[in-house]
């Protein structure tokens, strides 16, 4: 996969994944706290809910597929995460509670007091900061070895070991896998 290809792809699943967990984790906190405030019970629905959220959010961290995914839900989870500190500084209401219908308003607003939204946010942008997520994978160079008859080796080969004994070169396609040397 090309460079933009991977970045492109980025874009669309950081469009449309951090959407998708505000929205499971808003209902799975707001649908648990809802039945264990009503009836002393464990919502099966909303733990499910917050097991598929956390595999989303797991996704969106750990991806090979582009750091823009991260950094666009980081942000977005970021701004969000501020507003309640915002509020509580400026003494004015930012966070709009009435436009989420009830099992999502409850789940927001817990996420946002408790600082959730922010520990999110932080933990989207530093994923997307490493420069190892940034870079496309290099392809090792291969060269044919005329003792192989068609065999591919890298073009260079790994350094010896000072302190290891010289060992013989791989006899076969057997040996290929082996961890160590065996007579």
């Amino acid at each position: 996969m090309s460079n933009g290809t991977r970045h492109a792809l980025g874009v669309v699943a950081g469009l449309l994944l951090p959407p998708l967990v505000a929205a499971g984790l808003w209902y799975g906190v707001g649908e648990l706290s809802v039945q264990a405030a009503q009836s002393y019970r464990l919502s099966w629905i909303g733990l499910g809910v917050l097991v598929a959220t956390g595999i989303l959010l797991a996704f969106l961290i750990a991806s090979r597929l582009s750091p823009v995914a991260s950094l666009l839900g980081g942000l977005a989870f970021t701004g969000v995460g501020v507003l309640p500190f915002a509020e509580m500084t400026i003494s004015v209401r930012l966070i709009p509670n009435e436009l989420l219908p009830t099992s999502l308003s409850s789940g927001f607003l817990t996420l946002s007091y408790s600082g959730l939204h922010l520990l999110l946010g932080v933990a989207l942008l530093v994923a997307s900061m490493f420069p190892s997520r940034w870079r496309a994978r290099q392809r090792p160079e291969y060269v044919a070895q005329p003792e192989y008859a068609g065999a591919w080796e890298p073009a260079q080969s790994p350094a010896q070991s000072p302190y290891l004994p010289p060992q013989p070169p791989h006899q076969g396609p057997e040996d290929a896998t082996r961890p160590m040397y065996r007579e």
